[in-house]
């Protein structure tokens, strides 16, 4: 690879850096209220279950949007033999895998953390923070998988 195409990847991966930790700061901040207003000790575990996944459902979608009209502004250039409409459809589905991925990832550690048979597991701040740190795991993983579909399958190909 040439230098001006490396130095040209590093800045749009350090561009995707930036609009997806603004992101992520969206996402995880509604995440955070939605979980600080309606969790509370002694829920029931179904209840429980779905707040939490309607939690980071909504975090992500609201940042899902913000990250569309950053990231096509600042960060991918636009096909334009592409109509906005598909554009925004295929970022759409690629974010609804993103979405499966993160919910998928949150569930997993909280069912990690039920299923440690080691009470050092059972409490602590790692324990009482458990919907955060299966947050920060899925945040990470999903930032990953965006920018490789979303340059595959998104940006316009010289």
């Amino acid at each position: 690879m040439e230098n001006n195409k490396k130095q040209a990847l590093l800045q749009q991966i350090m561009k995707f850096a930036v609009v997806g930790g603004l992101s992520s700061v969206i996402d995880f901040a509604i995440y955070s209220l939605i979980i600080v207003i309606f969790v509370r000790d002694g829920m029931d575990e179904g209840l429980y279950n779905i707040t939490v996944m309607a939690a980071a459902f909504f975090g992500f979608t609201i940042s899902l949007i913000f990250n569309y009209l950053t990231s096509m502004k600042f960060v991918f250039r636009h096909d334009e033999n592409m109509d906005r409409r598909k554009e925004f459809t295929i970022f759409a589905i690629l974010s609804l895998i993103g979405l499966g991925l993160n919910e998928a990832i949150i569930m997993g550690v909280l069912a990690y953390y039920k299923s440690v048979p080691l009470e050092i597991f059972k409490s602590g701040i790692l324990y009482d923070y458990k919907e955060w740190v299966g947050k920060i795991i899925a945040t990470g993983i999903v930032m990953v998988y965006n920018f490789v579909t979303r340059k595959i399958f998104i940006e316009k190909k010289d």
